[in-house]
């Protein structure tokens, strides 16, 4: 599931436990927000896009896909989509923008996923991982779907985000959870993330069997700048999302 924007300097806070990330309660307003704001339309979709290249053919799985805008640019390309999500609500929306020709399911990304072994080509993991505390059920369970020489394309919040936005500032080595509050129609939003340091994701994704091939802090979309000018500059020398591809040997 995509974010909207990153977490707000005045927001994030310890976790808070009654935090529940109910994508149904908000699907409307998010999806909205998500479509053509600066951090998603002109930052992390294009990043990812990039990063996935020429998939004209490939079997991919969108893993929260949220109101598929990422699936629908990816089949634009030629690929072959598969969409799920947690949220019921948000993949209704994604079957208004993709039809029925594309396949849905609503699926909790920290247990099975409803695949063969080797279903697919690639997999895109447009910033959910973040929402999970342990990694390794999940990385196991993309890995198995995956073929031989598969890609999980994944993109987080970016380590430093929770870590420079809290006060006082977290011990950087440890995983935490952290909270923060969006406001999406003129309502509050609560969220509940996981922060890993880098080193943590990327004995993640080892662990799993996955070998790395790419680690990248992009920058935005030269066509935002005219746009959205002020949060644009930000993003030339702040980053806000990490993002990896790891490949199945």
């Amino acid at each position: 599931m995509e974010h909207v924007s990153d977490v707000p300097e005045d927001r994030a806070q310890p976790a808070d436990p009654t935090v529940v990330n109910d994508y149904d309660s908000f699907a409307e307003a998010y999806a909205a927000e998500n479509e053509d704001n600066l951090v998603n339309a002109y930052y992390e979709r294009p990043a990812i896009l990039d990063l996935a290249g020429e998939v004209a053919g490939r079997r991919i799985l969108d893993a929260g896909c949220g109101s598929g805008p990422l699936s629908a640019a990816l089949r634009e390309r030629g690929a072959l989509v598969t969409g799920i999500d947690s949220s019921a609500g948000m993949l209704a929306l994604a079957r208004r923008r993709l039809g029925d020709g594309t396949p849905l399911h609503v699926v909790d990304l920290a247990g099975p996923l409803p695949f063969a072994d080797g279903a697919f080509d690639d997999v895109v993991a447009s910033l959910v991982l973040h929402y999970l505390e342990d990694w390794g059920p999940t990385l196991a369970e993309i890995r198995r779907v995956l073929g031989p020489g598969g890609r999980l394309i994944a993109s987080v919040d970016h380590p430093f985000v929770a870590y420079t936005h809290r006060e006082p500032r977290p011990d950087y080595f440890a995983s935490g959870e952290y909270s923060f509050t969006w406001v999406l129609g003129g309502q509050p939003a609560p969220m509940r993330l996981w922060r890993k340091p880098l080193h943590a994701m990327t004995d993640a994704f080892t662990a799993a069997g996955f070998r790395l091939s790419v680690i990248s802090e992009p920058q935005p979309d030269p066509a935002g700048r005219d746009l959205f000018p002020d949060g644009y500059q930000g993003l030339l020398t702040t980053p806000g999302f990490l993002f990896f591809v790891v490949e199945v040997p």
